[in-house]
């Protein structure tokens, strides 16, 4: 039987209470006043039990009672199922319970910070079905007002996106209140490149001053591999005899104070890393300086890690971080992030990752080495 669009009713009420403390609603004699109270509406919802109605008040207008009636109506229509007690706040808060299993302790971590620091105190006392485009559009306009960074807010946005996303595909909600909203775009910022002539300075100052992080860099210069995946290489990933190794550990900061190992950042790193002469030698060094540091140490833990603490445990970020900005500067370069050494301009630029032909691979990675060599003898 087809549903009648206009169903429920539309009616004044106000918040007296009779001598019992009883809400009068509708039925207040005073509401003979045009002044007096506000506007309501009431629907009754499909249950499989007992009937369920659905009261809201506190409406300026009949007209906003009306809307927000159609409004209960065009989501019953449309599958959404309604719960006009479950406000953003709550809604948020189980979302983010249901979601961190599937997620990475950065992502978590990250996601908590927006929920508890901005969503919530921003809209968490809102209806979850209430919350709008404008209401996202005055949060964003707010904030930058305040001098928030747009690549921040933009994040945080994004948080509240992915979660309404799923309010949508969960049948709670008709629409993304977020998915349209509009923050400015910083200007992108100009990457710092090293010529091969630089990176070749910077590895010469690395060997000079023998730094204990040297064979790391020239590593990550050769191969073009990220600072994680560097980091949380293994030796049982490394097959010197194929002159290749394998990317499956990244290791990422989780707080200012531990770091933990996870699956590298895409799909496409997952694979296997062809080997210079340049990066062969320096994991050689790299296994020769490490059975040093193992045979001088009291207690060595060995978690088979390529690069890591003179006790065998992982190197944290900020520690390369910082050899990279102190040996930097000692060799006259422009500052560049740990990043950018995988973005180096050296002669030949590409993808040295597995969806290319070994021969591919191989090409590129020597015609990286042949260019640092190159530089190397000319500065000779």
């Amino acid at each position: 039987m087809r549903q009648n669009p206009n169903r429920g009713r539309v009616y004044r009420c106000c918040a007296c209470r009779d001598s019992s403390d009883k809400l009068f609603g509708p039925r207040c004699p005073k509401l003979s006043k045009a002044r007096h109270g506000g506007w309501g509406f009431a629907v009754d919802l499909p249950s499989l039990d007992k009937r369920r109605t659905m009261r809201r008040t506190g409406f300026a207008t009949k007209a906003a009672a009306s809307q927000a009636r159609a409004h209960v109506l065009e989501c019953e229509r449309a599958g959404v199922s309604l719960d006009d007690s479950e406000t953003v706040a709550d809604y948020l808060t189980r979302w983010l319970e249901t979601k961190s299993p599937t997620l990475k302790p950065n992502t978590i971590n990250r996601y908590t910070a927006y929920l508890h620091n901005d969503l919530i105190p921003a809209f968490g006392a809102i209806a979850l079905e209430r919350l709008t485009h404008e209401h996202v559009a005055q949060f964003i306009a707010r904030e930058l007002t305040a001098g928030r960074g747009p690549v921040t807010l933009r994040r945080c946005i994004t948080a509240l996106s992915s979660a309404l996303n799923d309010a949508r595909r969960n049948h709670r909600l008709p629409h993304n209140a977020a998915r349209f909203a509009k923050i400015p775009r910083p200007p992108r910022p100009e990457l710092t490149c090293w010529s091969t002539n630089q990176a070749s300075a910077f590895l010469r100052q690395c060997r000079t001053v023998d730094d204990p992080l040297a064979d790391l860099f020239e590593l990550m210069i050769c191969t073009g591999m990220r600072k994680g995946e560097t980091l949380g290489l293994h030796w049982a990933d490394v097959d010197l005899e194929a002159r290749a190794l394998f990317v499956r550990w990244t290791l990422v900061s989780v707080d200012n104070s531990r770091s933990m190992f996870n699956a590298p950042k895409t799909k496409g790193s997952q694979a296997w890393v062809a080997l210079s002469d340049r990066a062969f030698a320096a994991l050689q060094r790299q296994r020769r300086r490490q059975r040093r540091q193992q045979l001088a140490a009291r207690d060595y833990d060995d978690l088979d890690l390529v690069f890591a603490r003179p006790d065998g445990q992982p190197l944290r970020p900020q520690y390369v971080l910082d050899h990279l900005r102190r040996l930097t500067a000692d060799a006259g370069l422009p500052a560049v992030r740990v990043h950018d050494l995988r973005h180096k301009n050296v002669a030949t630029t590409v993808d040295l990752y597995g969806h290319l032909t070994r021969d591919a691979a191989d090409d590129g990675v020597n015609a990286t080495c042949a260019a640092l060599d190159a530089a190397d003898a000319r500065a000779a």
